[in-house]
């Protein structure tokens, strides 16, 4: 079934005030770069349908058809802790919402498709590269099982953008989404003291993400609590594969708790709590070590939209927030130590030993992926391959005796490890490879090789052994850009 009979728009239906209905650029030659056909199948579409013309038109927002109502939507958000009260899609467009065959929900959302009112200054394009990298990388972090957007298609435009590269090629990425609510969705009309509209998006964030408060008292506060769960245990995930989202403004977060904006993204190869990869973040606020205590930043500025309808009164308001929020903590915190369990093989969690393990790795040069590749074969008495990560071991002796002793059955946890530790994860100097033969060699040969790799990231396949290596040693660090 195509995509324009299938499309609907809770959103426009349901929450005016709250976006600027809007068409999608049109382009002189837009074509399709890449599709996600099981992507598509599982939402019930034809891919046959999305590969034709009428299809390609869609997916690039060039020529979309009538059943659609796309529009730009608005939200505020605190952009590296500075708030700012009117953002918005000011590259992107909502074009609507298609139902799959199970019942569920997903926003079909346009990133490139041109300038809107809330562009900001900027010219509403992007890019072939910064597309490609979050498709690449949405669709590692969903075969990694992390929630996320995922990429339906990139489309190239057939137009040229400059960018600080100079001139690159235009391109669209089509994502899909459980929805694109934010904090920032609820900070624009706490912003602006408009209590009524407040409540009419928190009913329908509610009605789409959790329906079981949909009569309950303390809907308000319960859905404050949903979020932070689903965050905090989003990060956990992050965590545990040294992924580094690099933009945590509010405007960044879902309430869905999926990763969203994969701009200047990226995995860490040497593990160091300060790495950060992102051209705008000069002091460092979303590094890899900063992340936990971010997600709980911003879920205090959830908090602070929605106390007008969490309590009448502000101070029992903010109280009960307040607790809302420090069990959040406590929630990541045993995400955080399950998730580092379930990747040493271990039955129960163990905080100290995975506290030990992060003091062992510390300015000691460790490729965080390889670790839990190698662990294995030192919980079976090879020591060698991992000794051969550290720059110098010390510590290692006694962290491998305590580790092996809270082992009790080697080869079972052997097997827990080889089911949640990634063989191939988007190494950063082979993504660079590959974004840079698509843009400026048009050459999708690296992208798609390195794309099958990390779509099966937990299954070792002889001969891709580059794919599993860290950068050379004389690699530059990684650079990554927003794309705007």
């Amino acid at each position: 079934m195509s995509l324009s009979s299938r499309l609907d728009n809770s959103y426009a239906q349901e929450l005016a005030g709250l976006y600027v209905p809007w068409q999608g650029q049109e382009w002189p030659a837009p074509s399709l770069a890449l599709l996600n056909e099981p992507l598509a199948r599982a939402l019930g579409l034809d891919p046959g349908a999305l590969r034709s013309p009428e299809g390609v038109g869609l997916l690039s927002g060039h020529a979309l058809p009538d059943t659609a109502r796309p529009l730009a939507q608005a939200y505020a958000g605190h952009q590296f802790g500075g708030f700012s009260p009117q953002l918005g899609d000011g590259r992107a467009i909502l074009v609507g919402e298609v139902i799959d065959p199970d019942g569920a929900r997903w926003d079909i959302h346009l990133k490139g498709s041109g300038r809107t009112p809330f562009a900001r200054g900027g010219d509403g394009r992007a890019v072939l590269g910064p597309v490609l990298r979050e498709y690449l990388v949405s669709e590692a972090m969903a075969a990694l099982g992390v929630p996320t957007t995922r990429a339906l298609a990139a489309c190239t435009t057939g137009d040229r953008v400059l960018r600080q590269f100079g001139l690159e090629p235009g391109a669209v990425l089509a994502r899909v989404a459980a929805s694109h609510l934010r904090v920032g969705t609820f900070q624009f009309f706490a912003a602006r003291g408009e209590q009524d509209k407040l409540r009419l998006l928190l009913d329908y964030a509610i009605a789409r993400h959790d329906p079981d408060l949909s009569e309950a008292q303390d809907a308000a506060l319960q859905f404050l609590a949903r979020v932070g769960r689903r965050q905090a245990e989003l990060v956990a995930q992050w965590m545990g594969l040294g992924f580094i989202h690099g933009v945590m403004n509010t405007d960044n977060t879902t309430i869905s708790g999926e990763t969203i904006d994969y701009g200047p993204c990226a995995f860490m190869d040497s593990y160091d709590p300060a790495t950060v990869f992102s051209s705008i973040d000069q002091m460092g606020r979303y590094a890899y070590g900063n992340q936990p205590a971010i997600v709980l930043w911003n879920l205090a500025r959830l908090a602070e939209a929605l106390l007008p309808l969490i309590d009448t009164s502000e101070e029992r308001a903010i109280g009960q927030a307040s607790e809302v929020i420090s069990e959040t903590q406590t929630i990541y915190r045993r995400a955080w130590a399950e998730v580092f369990s379930r990747k040493l093989g271990l039955e129960a969690a163990d905080a100290d030993l995975i506290e030990g393990m992060h003091a062992l790795w510390e300015r000691q040069g460790v490729d965080f992926t390889r670790f839990f590749q190698i662990l294995p074969e030192a919980l079976h008495g090879n020591d060698a391959p991992l000794r051969a990560l550290f720059d110098a071991p010390s510590g290692l002796d006694d962290w491998l005796a305590r580790y092996r002793k809270a082992v009790s059955d080697p080869a079972a946890a052997e097997a827990r490890m080889r089911a949640v530790n990634p063989v191939y994860i988007p190494r950063n100097h082979l993504v660079e490879e590959a974004l840079h033969a698509a843009s400026f060699k048009d050459d999708m040969g690296p992208f798609n090789a390195l794309l099958e790799r990390v779509q099966k990231p937990f299954a070792h396949v002889d001969g891709m052994e580059r794919f599993a290596q860290p950068a050379p040693a004389d690699t530059p660090q990684v650079v990554t850009y927003c794309g705007t």
